[in-house]
């Protein structure tokens, strides 16, 4: 017997109580802080975008403070307590959440929440990444493209209470899991940059008397045209729409993830095999131009934010090419900066890439996708490794917050 089956044994025997959050806590929004308030300084500050992309199962230090000033008028979450956000465009991040556990108290910017409890922070925020909370918040969660929960909402669902002595055990468990996977994203974060120093290196050609040119010199440039989401169809016509370059698709593809309705297909405009499918718009000036080699065996449908460049080179190779520090730094000068970055395609056609003979271009690619599959590929090494973490914690987690439930 596991020492969390004595501990439940004996301080359970009867199972465990299940109370609704609001039974056990309070839920609070935050109020009046936007982004354009954030500093470097000052008091600690949590901004509800963040925590979808900077903060993991719980946090003692704050990315990002405001004023004293306006830390006054804000509400402030205390130790212990969890942010929550409740908007998101999607219904897997409404409530991702954060055990605060720094030393003062933070500011919260609205849509968050802060949750005030009696039980132990962590084990909390664990149940909110739960399989139960999860299923909970499906029957609440509100809006079509920006999705919202209310505190009302949350209020009303049911987590398991065990005495504290559990849920400690609980959470020694489960932050040994989360330790883990942090040390093995660490590992492979030092390959990535590893992986990123040797092909910025090796495409230099700093060595080499290798002829240089302009995008424009090596190919044509073709714009795609547009369909969206809404066109989409389970069969029809193969397309790529610019988005899922940012999310799905790596340094090559030959396979689609998505179709249009096949009556669109005289309105569209294709990527041929060996293009490379190139977005124009992005967050940040690293995202405009994200490239994807398009290397499958029939023409594919894209988005009118996509330009399909074609030209007579290995098409992985330019992909790599566009994926180096110098040709970030080259295609900065012409990203249009405004709400959404933008390259067009004069911007595109001036920026410079190596031309070596094709069987150098191979051979560099040949090296480049070992690479490659070492950092980024979900069937091999390190990311497969993390892969299997995670499912392993899931399954872990979801077990250990599952109780009989007393009569």
């Amino acid at each position: 017997m596991s020492q969390m089956d004595q501990l439940i044994a004996e301080l359970c025997p009867r199972g465990v109580e299940h109370k609704t959050l609001g039974d056990v806590g309070v839920f609070a929004r935050g109020n009046g802080l936007q982004k354009k308030d954030l500093t470097e300084s000052g008091i600690g500050a949590i901004h509800y975008g963040q925590l979808y992309t900077h903060y993991g199962v719980w946090a003692t230090e704050t990315k990002s403070f405001v004023s004293p000033e306006l830390a006054k008028k804000l509400r402030r979450a205390r130790v212990g307590d969890l942010v929550i956000a409740t908007t998101s465009e999607n219904d897997a991040d409404v409530c991702k959440a954060v055990a605060w556990l720094g030393e003062a108290d933070i500011a919260i910017s609205g849509d968050a929440y802060i949750y005030r409890h009696m039980l132990e922070p962590k084990y909390v925020a664990y149940f909110f990444q739960s399989e139960q909370f999860r299923a909970q918040k499906m029957h609440h969660i509100t809006g079509a493209k920006v999705k919202r929960i209310s505190g009302e909402s949350m209020a009303k669902f049911r987590i398991p209470v065990p005495p504290l002595e559990v849920q400690r055990e609980i959470v020694k468990v489960l932050d040994a899991f989360t330790n883990l996977e942090a040390e093995l994203e660490a590992e492979l974060e030092a390959r990535r940059r590893q992986y990123q120093y040797y092909r910025d290196a090796l495409l230099a050609f700093s060595d080499q008397d290798v002829r240089w040119a302009t995008m424009a010199e090596v190919g044509k440039f073709i714009r795609g045209r547009r369909f969206t989401k809404a066109d989409y169809a389970e069969k029809g016509v193969a397309c790529i729409h610019y988005g899922e370059i940012y999310t799905h698709y790596g340094t090559s593809a030959n396979k689609v993830i998505s179709h249009v309705r096949a009556e669109m297909k005289a309105t569209l405009r294709f990527a041929k095999p060996g293009d490379v499918v190139i977005t124009d718009v992005g967050e940040t000036v690293e995202d405009v131009g994200k490239a994807v080699a398009w290397i499958g065996t029939e023409d594919v449908a894209i988005h009118d934010h996509c330009y399909a460049f074609r030209h007579s080179m290995n098409p992985r190779f330019v992909s790599y090419c566009m994926q180096t520090t110098s040709f970030i730094a080259e295609k900065a000068k012409y990203v249009a900066r405004t709400k959404v970055n933008t390259l067009l395609m004069d911007g595109f056609s001036k920026i410079h890439i190596p031309v070596p003979p094709l069987d150098v271009q191979e051979r560099i690619v040949d090296i480049l996708d070992k690479f490659d599959a070492m950092v980024n590929d979900l069937s091999n090494g390190l990311p497969a490794e993390i892969k299997a973490r995670r499912q392993q914690y899931a399954h872990y987690r979801d077990r250990l917050l599952s109780f009989r439930e007393a009569a």
